[in-house]
């Protein structure tokens, strides 16, 4: 029997605690299993494939503390954008291109403005249909991971409900805090910044980047194409009046720009390649070997050497069958007259004494004087410091060296093409610590086949390393027949010569 003295001296606070520390546990247990199990529902369901114009997408949702939507463009990288507050990531895989539907493009043009207005009826269709899946997946997944850890039928629905209600809970949060204009502000993971997590052995960084280079040389393909089948200008592919040379710069050993060259040489039926210089990034004899590739493109290769390029540079070129070296020399090719001259400077021998801005200046009115009158049609050389004299001497002046495009026409009538870098800066592009990505670019340049004349210009420009976007605009030669010498009437195009960026 119990005395009053018992019944008194009993701790009740401590049992009342003893029990609520018990029921506290199991109902963080609950919450605990609803949370996992639905982390685990939506990693296992969260995901839906659906029809968006004519790719198939794949959307999958999972959780993350900070919340984000990003696009998956593999082998190129990602692009997150930050849409919304809630702890959700949102993440968007082209897992398909129907081959009818984009056949349908290209045939019908209309087709184009009957997808696009149907893209944002598939586009919320395929997002409430990931939010249902979702819903059920990571219920279901609470669910389970009650019953396999409680066995109580009450315990794993609770598990569920818990897991639904922070779901839709952080679904209302991420309608509320959306932004659609984070579009306008990217986040890119590419490539090279990726890599040391990314590409693993050497076999796989050999696999990787031949994938980015077929997937480089492809966009520029169904963009040509895409062109073609759109521009209203002159069709100069397939005028055999034509000369079609295709202008590239600044190459600076990237192994990517030789998928892109091959690419336009195909696509534009290019009958000469010139390239105005820096074809390696230091001259060294280990990269001497980048030049065989050069015999590979089966068409002349007239090229001159950049202030990146050594003699030994000049060499290996020279090597190559196809391969036209000017150093101060005249050569005709395809039926136009080419004048050019190397670099004299050799910018990574640091041992060496180059000669300074005036020096070059002052070697380029020694060539141009050489060669006025002789009938020369294009002169090729690196940078404009050089080409600068030529003004009145040709008609038309190639050069690089600034990695960014830019024209101009002379007082005396002379056209300047100044290339950007078809190799996208080289190994500089390749930091993504350097501001946006230098772009790819190249110029497929149409010329009279009797005048020798430039008639008109198709400038390439692919996004670089981590961009998608390309482009190809035509600029036609406006007086493509003006005498050289003489003061010339500016084009509007020539009011303003773009800046030019070292």
């Amino acid at each position: 029997m119990v005395s009053w003295e018992a019944i008194r001296a009993y701790d009740y606070r401590g049992a009342f605690d003893r029990v609520r520390a018990g029921r506290a546990w199991r109902w963080g247990g609950v919450v605990v299993a609803g949370l996992v199990g639905g982390w685990l529902g939506l990693a296992l369901g969260g995901e839906v494939v659906t029809p968006i114009g004519p790719a198939d997408v794949t959307l999958g949702l999972s959780p993350q503390w900070e919340g984000e939507t990003v696009v998956d463009v593999r082998p190129l990288g990602q692009l997150a954008f930050d849409t919304h507050d809630a702890p959700l990531r949102l993440n968007a895989t082209i897992s398909d291109i129907r081959l009818s539907a984009a056949e349908e493009m290209f045939a019908d043009p209309d087709a184009i403005n009957r997808m696009a207005a149907g893209i944002g009826s598939d586009l919320r269709a395929g997002v409430i249909s990931l939010l249902v899946r979702a819903l059920v997946a990571a219920t279901l997944g609470a669910v389970l991971m009650g019953l396999l850890l409680f066995r109580s039928v009450w315990r794993s629905l609770f598990s569920g409900l818990v897991s639904l209600a922070v779901l839709v809970a952080s679904g209302a949060l991420a309608a509320s805090s959306f932004n659609p204009s984070a579009i306008a502000e990217p986040r890119y993971t590419g490539l090279i910044a990726g890599a040391p997590q990314v590409v693993g052995g050497a076999e796989a960084v050999v696999s990787r980047f031949n994938q980015y280079q077929e997937q480089l040389a492809g966009l520029v393909g169904n963009v040509a194409m895409i062109y073609e089948a759109t521009s209203t200008l002159p069709v100069y592919e397939e005028d055999e009046s034509v000369v079609r040379v295709l202008h590239v710069s600044d190459i600076q050993l990237n192994p990517a720009s030789w998928s892109i060259i091959r690419t336009l040489r195909e696509q534009y039926a290019v009958d000469v390649i010139v390239d105005s210089g820096d074809l390696t990034d230091r001259g060294s004899a280990a990269e001497d070997v980048f030049a065989d590739e050069i015999a590979d493109l089966e068409v002349p290769y007239v090229w001159v050497r950049g202030e990146h390029d050594s003699m030994g540079t000049q060499r290996a070129v020279e090597a190559q069958p196809n391969a036209v070296v000017l150093d101060e020399d005249t050569e005709e090719v395809a039926g136009l007259t080419f004048f050019g001259a190397g670099d004299p400077r050799y910018t990574p021998d640091a041992t060496r004494l180059n000669p300074d801005e005036e020096a070059v200046a002052a070697l380029g009115e020694d060539q141009a004087a050489s060669v006025a009158g002789d009938g020369v049609d294009v002169a090729v050389l690196h940078t404009r410091t050089q080409g600068d004299a030529f003004d009145g001497a040709v008609p038309l002046v190639l050069t690089g060296g600034d990695h960014m495009r830019s024209t101009a026409l002379g007082d005396e009538g002379t056209r300047f093409l100044v290339q950007g870098s078809t190799g996208g800066a080289g190994l500089s592009g390749l930091d993504h610590g350097m501001g946006r990505p230098t772009p790819y670019q190249a110029s497929v340049l149409y010329f009279d086949v009797e005048t020798g004349r430039l008639q008109a210009r198709d400038d390439i420009d692919l996004g670089g390393i981590g961009l998608t976007s390309a482009q190809v605009e035509r600029h036609v030669e406006p007086d493509p027949d003006r005498p050289v010498g003489d003061e010339p009437e500016a084009s509007e195009e020539d009011a303003t010569e773009p800046e030019r960026t070292p």
